[in-house]
């Protein structure tokens, strides 16, 4: 299926089209018709959802038709009074194609001009130009009319019909046009994330939320869970129908009705979306590019934006000359590269905008403004997920996702998260920098904790930190170290005092005091260590690095097994090192003990 919506000036004739090629009027249109085919478009608050009777949809109608191919057609009837230029906008705003008409007796009309315009806006580029009433007037004047307006626009292409819905004449021709337009309209990915703005709501079979909608791409089934936005609430589909059927899955394009099980109808309104989870950013402030055709510091602060469904209010700050920010009154689900129209009902003008970045950075300082619009300046309208990921620096994969961007093929992957390759050789400039001064300002504790390098270069998780890391710095006990370059000069004095001291005694090990008196406190014992300048065995026992060794030489030319004691004799100490190097040797599988805790050279 495809869906189409009409347009034009009020009176133009295109419900009496949309009649002529899908059967009697849906019901609810109630008021006198026009003996011509110039019925208002959407005049009354009545209309039906696919062809069925008595279903409530305020200003929209929605037919179904069949095509000579088979092709099946839905046409979303629009109103065309300048009162309902947002109802306009949110039947027309999902939708892929149009009809637009124009009355040959009338011809181009102000309504005209601002479908036309909101209709440019959207970005919609297929269509066909229909002129009515051709029983009426001389169908010419209007369509030269009609084809130099669409010239500056995306139509410029259009496919134009000539009809008249009371004779007949040009309802042929006009079906065989939309079979080509439909046949030509792209087929988007069933796999897509569901985004589907509510255009009516109305009560399902089972009591809950029945809401109806283009679905212009993906695929919403039986069961699916869904989040209600702005709400964030997580809904289940109890059924679904498209087209007026039930089906068990439904893929776009199309129109679709899906019950919402457990959720009231009053909890629903039209310009709320149903969308996949996680697939799309809920947001309330987006920068984006301008098109209205001056500059942004020229346009109105508050004004209307229009997407799908949905129009929200918002406060527009300029940026630069073609870009600005908006902060909404509400979230709305949306993609970087989404395009919307901003209106400013004052003035009667709508425009395009080009949504650039769905998580701007705050502007707080002086000079942020013009260097965010700078950036902007060299953004495409549709920034790919290399231009986001540069942006942000780091993302997980699953918010990319969510901003409607593919993973570029260079970001670095580590864990799910993704980060841009300049981004990472400006983070290990800076890590290398803050190791380097925590080497400097604490020389007896070299090392910069993992943590704290999160914390300092602001990344969302340590293994980051890790993936950073290359030569010369290196990890090690839970810290980014740098260069080894030794221990420090005081260090390496007190050493050799221990050393000194145990010249003539090498296993009589100081006393804690003594080591004080030597020079070697706490940290300055931490840092011999790491530079494996000394053997600490235990709390209080410090000996110089190769002490073990020289001692499993002496106790290897002892009578085997020996004991303690022995081994104490052997090296000239007392009991408190000789345990505690034998169990040193032990734990290195360099001794092991026998029967009565004697001890033989390790096998």
């Amino acid at each position: 299926m495809q869906v189409v919506a009409t347009a034009g000036h009020a009176g133009h004739g295109k419900s009496a089209l949309v009649r002529a090629l899908t059967g009697p009027r849906p019901a609810g249109r109630d008021e006198p018709a026009d003996p011509g085919d110039g019925a208002d478009d959407g005049a009354d608050d009545r209309a039906g959802q696919g062809g069925r009777r008595g279903v409530p949809s305020p200003a929209l109608e929605f037919a179904l038709t069949t095509l000579p191919s088979g092709r099946r057609l839905a046409f979303v009837d629009v109103p065309g009074h300048e009162r309902a230029v947002a109802t306009m906008l949110a039947g027309a705003g999902p939708v892929p194609a149009v009809v637009l008409a124009v009355a040959a007796d009338e011809g181009w009309m102000p309504q005209s001009e601002e479908h036309l315009a909101a209709i440019d806006a959207l970005g919609v580029r297929n269509g066909v130009l229909v002129v009515t009433r051709s029983d009426r007037a001389d169908p010419r004047l209007a369509l030269r009319q009609a084809r130099e307006r669409l010239a500056r626009t995306g139509l410029r292409g259009a496919e134009s019909v000539t009809v008249s819905a009371l004779t007949g004449a040009g309802i042929e021709e006009l079906t065989a046009a939309l079979d080509r337009l439909a046949g030509r309209l792209p087929v988007p990915d069933p796999a897509a994330p569901v985004r589907l703005w509510a255009d009516h709501v109305g009560r399902g079979p089972g009591g809950g939320a029945l809401v109806h909608g283009t679905l212009a791409a993906g695929t919403i089934g039986v069961d699916d869970e869904l989040l209600l936005m702005p709400a964030g609430r997580r809904v289940r589909v109890r059924s679904a129908e498209a087209g007026g059927e039930p089906c068990a899955r439904a893929h776009g394009v199309t129109r679709v009705a899906v019950e919402l099980d457990g959720v009231a109808p009053a909890r629903v309104a039209r310009g709320m979306a149903l969308v996949t989870p996680d697939r799309w950013t809920a947001t309330g402030c987006v920068d984006v590019r301008t098109g209205f055709g001056e500059a942004s510091g020229r346009l109105a602060r508050r004004m209307t934006l229009h997407i799908g469904a949905a129009a929200v209010p918002v406060a527009l700050r300029p940026l630069g000359p073609d870009t600005a920010r908006l902060t909404l009154n509400t979230r709305l689900p949306l993609h970087v590269g989404d395009v919307a129209v901003l209106r400013d009902p004052g003035r009667r003008a709508v425009a395009r905008v080009s949504v650039l970045d769905v998580r701007p950075p705050t502007l707080v300082r002086r000079g942020d403004t013009a260097a965010r619009a700078r950036e902007l300046a060299s953004w495409p309208d549709r920034p790919g997920g290399e231009v986001v990921l540069r942006r942000h620096g780091v993302l997980h994969r699953a918010e990319l996702a969510g901003m409607g961007c593919a993973p570029p093929a260079d970001a670095v992957r580590v864990d799910g998260w993704l980060a841009d390759p300049g981004h990472c050789e400006a983070l290990y400039q800076r890590l290398a920098g803050l190791v380097a001064e925590r080497a400097a300002s604490r020389p007896l504790a070299p090392g910069l904790p993992l943590e704290r390098a999160r914390l300092r270069l602001g990344l969302p998780a340590c293994r980051l930190v890790e993936a950073l890391v290359r030569p010369p710095l290196r990890v090690a006990d839970g810290r980014v170290h740098g260069p080894d370059q030794g221990p420090p000069p005081h260090v390496v004095v007190a050493v050799g005092r221990l050393r000194e001291e145990l010249r003539s005694a090498p296993f009589c090990a100081p006393v804690p005091e003594r080591l004080a008196e030597l020079g070697l406190t706490p940290p300055v014992l931490d840092a011999a260590e790491r530079a494996g300048a000394i053997l600490r065995l235990g709390d209080d026992v410090v000996l110089p690095s190769g002490a073990d060794r020289e001692a499993l030489r002496i106790l290897g030319a002892l009578p085997q097994p020996f004991s303690v004691g022995r081994a104490a004799q052997a090296l000239g100490t007392d009991r408190r090192v000789a345990v505690a190097l034998l169990e040193h040797l032990d734990g290195q599988g360099l001794t092991q003990r026998v029967a009565d805790g004697r001890r033989v050279p390790g096998r």
